[in-house]
């Protein structure tokens, strides 16, 4: 039985995410420049604590972000699909003068970060000049999905966010679109099996129920237009 006191996701078989260990759960909110790009993170809830919980991961809970047990009633098929090798396997690196970049497409959710300031790549390959620099790390931060990752070449570590331990229900009104669960500060996730993923510090999980990339959200929130009641996704 997992203890209460440690950290944890753990995926049930054709079920939700069970959350242990007191994880706060928070729900953030894409904010966009004035040239419509993806600029920010912006808090808009924080939802009581709880030690335990379960949040929905097939997209049909009434109850949403947390599960209502309507998998079953919907006989949701969540089959893991997702590789199980390391991150930096699946990636490409771009080098820059003071940065590296390392880019594993495979974990891609289309939040659309990368795109501002002519593109993260463009801005690696110019991290001599201090703004671009200091936009690309902000860029890869801000990718919630862990897909980009920015290297300082002097020293060879990553440039992460020192965030806190939480998992963040995310919201995309500039595509009028409810995210992905951005799990943050290297929380372990279990699998259906028993393995336990690679641990990272920002990962997204899949809550509309059809990634095809499961238990990792690839994007297909934004074809589907899912919607979990938030109005702050509602376009004008």
């Amino acid at each position: 039985m997992t203890e209460n006191y440690k950290k944890i996701i753990k995926i049930v078989k054709n079920g939700p995410f069970l959350v242990y260990g007191g994880i706060p759960l928070v729900k953030l909110i894409i904010s966009s420049n004035d040239s419509n790009y993806p600029y920010e993170w912006i808090e808009k809830q924080v939802y009581p604590q709880l030690e335990e919980y379960a949040l929905c991961r097939c997209g049909k809970s009434e109850n949403k972000p947390f599960c209502d047990g309507n998998h079953e009633k919907f006989d949701f098929e969540g089959m893991e699909t997702a590789s199980r090798e390391s991150y930096l396997s699946g990636a490409k690196e771009i080098n820059g003068p003071e940065l590296k970049l390392t880019d594993n497409r495979d974990l891609c959710n289309h939040a659309g970060f990368c795109n501002r300031a002519g593109g993260i790549d463009y801005l690696v390959l110019h991290s001599d000049d201090p703004k671009a620099k200091k936009i690309a790390i902000q860029i890869a931060g801000n990718c919630n999905s862990g897909r980009l990752v920015v290297w300082d070449k002097k020293t060879g570590k990553s440039i992460e966010p020192d965030f806190e331990t939480s998992i963040a229900v995310t919201e995309e009104p500039d595509k009028g679109v409810s995210g992905p669960l951005w799990v943050r500060g290297a929380i372990p996730i279990e699998s259906s099996n028993g393995d336990t993923y690679e641990v990272r510090n920002r990962v997204t999980l899949c809550r509309c129920g059809e990634s095809s990339n499961k238990p990792f959200c690839d994007g297909t929130h934004i074809m589907i237009g899912f919607n979990d009641g938030d109005e702050s996704i509602l376009k004008e």
